[in-house]
């Protein structure tokens, strides 16, 4: 069974499981993501298909998905169905990329579509650069977990839909980084500390770049950086086995771990009444504030966050965090302040004023 349309007030109050369960070093590590780019033998790319063929052909895919009964049903979202709200809900929620989205507001998105469980740890992007855009998620720094989940429903899809591959290159690709083993593994980083001593983040970057990896936004690609969210994930995926690309992040993600753990004790060391007030000042603003911006209201958030984690700060629990950081973002605000007005996105001064008598209840 497939649902469709999707409760978007149902869909904004639950919390991906991946996201709200603690995995191993979440103090730092939020979560990790395995994601896998497929292109069906036979049918032209996306760049040279035309718009017949792709609703066709996710039509196909829409049957192998419904059959992989994802977390028991899977729901499916075709994005030319989906109203902006939604497709803003689900693109904050990582089940989706931008390039999935319609082009302009006259655009059909022909052949576009998303499916994913109830715990939104495994979801597939059909028809967005690639045929099939599979990615897993999990909690903390459990890159095996995420793999895991990945691998099954790959080879649960691939007895039913013949890939494009080449015995030199391996999996085709729409993007030629992407060719080989179609594999980009990703890690989400909570990094206060090194965000309050900016020389010391730019030598994590470098770090990363010297070792193939890319450092990205919260939302990946072509996103910036929020509440001191960084995406590592590794950038070419050629000549290189599954193993070893995340053998990139198994062996950088410990040392960044270990380098904004140093970098937290030494700034409560030497600063501990700065870090308090700090964080003291975030969480009145977030109690007080008449209108607040998405940007900060993250950027408070990570400040609690920091406080709570290193135990300088009592009033607010960690899951309640994480969830906010979900719910203050555009369309997530929208839907929890506004039930039935789901149309129109609303204008952004009426939002940050949302936003901001959200969080005074949350937080009362």
């Amino acid at each position: 069974m497939a649902y469709s349309p999707i409760d978007c007030r149902a869909l904004a109050r639950q919390v991906g499981s991946w996201l709200m369960s603690e995995g191993p070093e979440a103090d730092v590590v939020v979560s990790c993501r395995v994601r896998l780019a497929r292109n069906v033998r036979g049918i032209p790319f996306m760049s040279q298909i035309e718009d017949e063929r792709a609703e066709e052909l996710c039509g196909q895919l829409r049957t192998a998905l419904l059959d992989a009964r994802i977390d028991g049903e899977t729901r499916w979202v075709p994005m030319s169905e989906a109203p902006p709200v939604l497709r803003l809900l689900l693109l904050e929620r990582n089940l989706i990329s931008r390039d999935l989205l319609p082009r302009d507001e006259n655009s059909t998105a022909p052949g576009r579509a998303v499916a994913f469980g109830e715990s939104e740890t495994v979801s597939v992007m059909v028809n967005e650069e690639d045929h099939v855009r599979l990615q897993a998620m999990a909690a903390g720094f459990d890159l095996d977990l995420a793999w895991q989940r990945a691998e099954v429903l790959d080879r649960f899809l691939e007895e039913r839909v013949e890939f494009a591959t080449s015995p030199r290159l391996g999996y085709l690709t729409g993007c030629p980084t992407n060719v080989g083993t179609g594999l980009r593994a990703s890690v989400m980083l909570h990094l206060p500390a090194l965000g309050m001593v900016r020389l010391e983040l730019e030598k994590v970057f470098a770090a990363a770049q010297r070792t193939g990896l890319a450092v990205r936004g919260m939302h990946g690609e072509g996103s910036r950086a929020a509440g001191d969210l960084y995406q590592i994930s590794n950038q070419v995926t050629l000549g290189r086995s599954e193993d070893e690309l995340v053998d990139d992040l198994r062996a950088l993600v410990p040392e960044i771990v270990k380098f904004e753990r140093r970098m937290r004790s030494t700034l409560i060391e030497r600063m501990e009444a700065a870090v308090r007030d700090r964080i003291a000042q975030s969480f009145g603003m977030l109690k007080t504030s008449r209108a607040m911006p998405t940007e900060t209201a993250l950027a408070h958030l990570s400040n609690i966050r920091f406080g709570v984690q290193s135990g300088l700060f009592e009033g607010a629990r960690l899951d309640l965090l994480n969830e906010l950081g979900l719910h203050v973002q555009r369309g997530h605000i929208q839907v929890l302040t506004a039930p039935g007005e789901e149309g129109d996105l609303l204008d952004t001064s009426e939002r940050d004023k949302r936003r901001a008598s959200y969080l005074r209840q949350r937080l009362a």
